[in-house]
């Protein structure tokens, strides 16, 4: 227990500092903007984690939750004369309720089955947003209130970037402290047999559901985030594109681990802006090295690097001792 806290603190400290330090390093608003755009989409890749890594669930409809977090802080403010800083946890329970809702009978599924599912709730959430016209401002979108505090208007990447870090810092707080929780420990069971948990007296359905709402939370404040942040918001941000980059965020980070998602978010999100000299040749070059990630590291880039580290650590096998050492 004592190590694993210990873990958990590092983690933390070590995310605080790096959040804190960057911008040192920043020659301009626009590097500021792009790492609040890696905080966003770490925050939002960190509850999918919880779904995927933590439940063994898999999503292919988690967009849908962070566009429902996006359009609650564009049409809250219209509907119920709210500040569209309100809003934000408006988004989150409606979403968590939606998630509810939907994951009660999905999340019966397994397997191929439960991502086809999922992935039909991202796209029925899409066809809304782009069909209600009058409401959603369609395929062209919608623009968000800025956000004021007190008076203040809050604007500009730099307050941005500080924002979305301590958004993220906390949710990575909260999904680490469930992870060595006891419903932590119960997930951790369903996700290698949900046979085996439900034998050990897991109620392996209210676990499933508990993360499914967990995850779609995240991806709503996320949204919220983000749509504030951008002061537009279109269909796209709940699209089905939008979904696979959460899991492949998710995956190539490390699954089973919480930072491994927020350094799988800053290299899908850094990387197209290092490729972007290559013109032409950048999608090509982003699907090879997410290809290279796979092979080289298949646990991650996280949970492979430090598997690395700790085979180095460890040094060479000890020799075998000869069979008149051993008489």
């Amino acid at each position: 227990m004592r190590g694993r806290l210990s873990a958990r603190h590092t983690t933390l400290l070590g995310l605080a500092l790096v959040i804190a330090a960057v911008p040192w390093f920043f020659p301009s608003a626009y590097y500021f903007r792009v790492a609040a755009l890696v905080w966003v989409s770490g925050l939002a890749a960190v509850g999918l984690q919880v779904l995927m890594g933590q439940a063994g669930q898999v999503s292919l409809g988690h967009a849908g939750f962070l566009g429902l977090g996006a359009y609650a802080c564009a049409l809250g403010p219209k509907l119920t004369g709210l500040p569209v800083l309100a809003c934000l946890p408006l988004g989150a329970v409606l979403s968590g309720l939606i998630a509810f809702v939907v994951g009660r009978p999905i999340l019966r599924l397994r397997g191929h089955t439960l991502a086809v599912a999922t992935l039909g709730f991202g796209m029925l959430v899409t066809m809304v947003l782009t069909g209600e016209n009058g409401l959603t401002g369609g395929p062209d979108g919608i623009r968000i209130p800025r956000v004021e505090l007190f008076g203040w208007r809050v604007r500009g990447a730099e307050t941005w970037y500080w924002i979305a870090g301590g958004a993220l810092w906390l949710g990575v707080w909260l999904a680490l402290n469930l992870q060595d929780s006891p419903s932590g420990r119960a997930l951790a069971a369903l996700h290698d047999s949900e046979v085996a948990a439900r034998t050990l007296g897991v109620d392996v359905a209210r676990h499933k559901l508990r993360a499914f709402v967990v995850a779609a939370v995240y991806a709503s404040v996320a949204g919220s985030l983000l749509g504030m942040m951008n002061g537009f918001v279109t269909p796209d941000a709940a699209g089905f594109l939008s979904s696979i980059e959460y899991v492949t965020m998710v995956v190539i980070g490390g699954s089973a681990s919480v930072p491994g998602a927020v350094v799988g978010a800053a290299l899908l999100v850094l990387l197209p802006q290092a490729l972007t000299v290559f013109h032409e040749y950048e999608h090509a070059l982003l699907g090879l090295m997410i290809m290279l990630f796979m092979i080289f590291l298949r646990q991650g880039i996280l949970p492979g690097l430090a598997g690395l580290l700790a085979g180095r650590c460890l040094g060479a096998p000890k020799p075998v001792a000869s069979a008149g050492a051993r008489a």
